[in-house]
């Protein structure tokens, strides 16, 4: 290559590279400066109650049925539950009520859960579809008192007659019935002396329902209680829920109560209890 030649290519790549730095130097470029900054400091997180699965309206909120989650601290609603008190799973859903239903994950608010005895408490223990009925009671028609909430009963109508011989029908209404309070207490802790006793609250289908004040016109109620774990469900559905009904109307069946025995001026009579006068 001619030696002149050489020369200009390398002076024409020297003024290039010169052009470059110059334009460079006039709008910027290159490597920026790093600027020394702190370490963020780490989120704040306090652990909140939240359901470990899907919770329905009206069910009793158990331990474990919730757990603890780390959740960001400035995210922490006022009516989260938190165990910034040491407080535990336990003592937290204690005689609790799931008010309204909470999916998996969600926080346990006080405004979807309702303790025993607070406001609306009664509502949200309603299984859906039931009405709860109060039912004047005495010490003896429950029991002696060992009647006590969420115990199940059979309800007994005495009916007696104002002939001049008297006569008394006695016959099972429903069965296996559940009791939802005694008076205005909704659990064993807070229950009265038995001598105080003179409501019982039930929960009932609505027909049901009905049927159990009409009765309460009729005659005295009383409540047979029933064995832990003697269900008879059968009875308080479909057609035998309207039969039960049909019967405080009259047109029930003759055989479902025994005999009773009425001393009337020291003669004693026999009757049937669950026939008609």
């Amino acid at each position: 290559m001619n030696t002149r030649r050489l020369v200009v290519l390398l002076l024409a790549a020297a003024a290039a590279g010169g052009a470059a730095l110059v334009v460079r130097g006039l709008f910027g470029g290159g490597t920026p400066k790093a600027d020394a900054r702190p370490t963020p400091p780490p989120i704040a997180v306090s652990q909140v109650l939240v359901a470990a699965k899907n919770l329905q309206s009206g069910s009793p909120l158990t331990a474990g049925q919730v757990e603890w989650q780390k959740w960001p601290t400035a995210n922490v609603g006022p009516g989260f539950i938190t165990d910034a008190n040491g407080l535990s799973p336990d003592a937290a859903v204690a005689g609790t009520v799931v008010r309204a239903p909470i999916v998996a994950g969600e926080p346990i608010t006080f405004a979807k859960i309702v303790k025993s005895g607070a406001a609306g408490f009664m509502a949200a223990t309603l299984q859906p579809g039931m009405r709860a009925v109060s039912i004047s009671v005495s010490v003896a028609s429950v029991a002696g008192g060992f009647i006590l909430p969420n115990d199940r009963v059979d309800i007994i109508l005495t009916e007696i007659s104002n002939d001049s011989v008297k006569h008394v029908n006695a016959r099972t209404v429903l069965s296996d019935v559940r009791v939802l309070a005694v008076d205005q207490a909704s659990d064993n802790k807070n229950q009265k002396a038995v001598s105080d006793v003179k409501t019982a609250t039930l929960e009932l289908w609505p027909d049901q329902a009905q049927a159990v004040i009409r009765a309460q016109a009729a005659g005295t109620l009383s409540l047979a209680l029933r064995a832990l774990g003697d269900r008879d469900t059968a009875l308080n559905t479909g057609a035998a829920r309207r039969n039960k009904a049909e019967a405080l109307t009259g047109s029930g069946d003759d055989d479902d109560a025994g005999q009773i025995a009425i001393i009337r001026y020291g003669v004693t009579h026999t009757q049937n209890g669950g026939g008609k006068n």
